[in-house]
């Protein structure tokens, strides 16, 4: 690693806190997107949004392979709510290339809000695990799901994790644990479509990408492990968390940047 600066080296601490964070609830890109917006100014956006994928995607996988191993994974239901999400995912990227995303940057953090609200006025929202569908309505659910958020994921990115947590809790009955998990699996599919559509088109950072990297999925391996021992109730918190700098971030991006 002798060709990283010192810059470099900073952004790997930053994508290891990425890494973490996403394991846990989702929200990697909250951290680790505006430092390389801040470090590269002059670059493409899809550049970075590319260089972000390639470095995050690799976390996610990590974090998805831990939790298989501790948590029970409803495969019926995520299989074709992954491959949906792949799909819109390589829309979303091809799309991000061709229109601008202002219109969907200034609704985003209203989205947010009402995800926030409604988490703290549910107070037993995400505690405990019970699926409410059959397998044949979880399976169609799931792909509307996957193919919105998967083309959302493509097309912008940050709280793509946290809106999958949501959704798995609030629509499929998941607690918080097993939401997380099952996010994780999702959020890999979506991740790794957008990837290739950016590789595709030159749009990754390669040097930095594959230290960001190693940084990210060792951040992701230490969140899991966190969610894993503290379970439900500390994933729920730093859920709010999340969201709260979510909604700030977006919203200054929105209107006030």
């Amino acid at each position: 690693m002798m060709f990283l600066n010192l810059t470099d080296m900073g952004l790997g601490l930053v994508a290891g806190l990425a890494g973490f964070v996403d394991a846990i609830v989702g929200g990697g890109g909250l951290i680790l997107l505006p430092a390389l917006f801040a470090t590269f100014p002059q670059a493409a956006p899809a550049t970075l949004l590319g260089t972000n994928k390639a470095g995050a995607i690799w976390g996610t996988g990590a974090a998805f392979l831990s939790y298989v191993r501790r948590v029970r994974i409803p495969w019926k239901t995520l299989v074709p709510t992954a491959l949906a999400a792949l799909t819109g995912s390589v829309i979303g990227a091809d799309m991000v290339t061709r229109i601008n995303g202002d219109d969907f940057r200034r609704a985003l953090p209203f989205v947010l809000v009402v995800v926030l609200i409604y988490t703290l006025m549910n107070r037993q929202l995400g505690e405990v695990h019970q699926p409410r569908f059959s397998q044949k309505t979880a399976t169609f659910l799931g792909i509307g799901g996957g193919l919105i958020i998967g083309f959302y994921d493509g097309f912008l990115g940050p709280g793509t994790g946290n809106f999958l947590v949501f959704v798995f809790i609030l629509v499929f009955g998941f607690d918080f644990l097993h939401a997380s998990a099952s996010a994780k699996i999702v959020n890999f599919s979506s991740n790794f479509a957008a990837l290739v559509l950016f590789a595709s088109e030159n749009h990754v950072l390669w040097h930095l990408a594959l230290f960001l990297a190693m940084c990210n999925m060792l951040g992701s391996l230490m969140g899991t492990r966190m969610a894993m021992t503290h379970g439900t109730t500390f994933v729920r918190r730093l859920f709010i968390v999340v969201v709260l700098l979510l909604i700030a971030r977006t919203g200054w991006e929105a209107f006030g940047g």
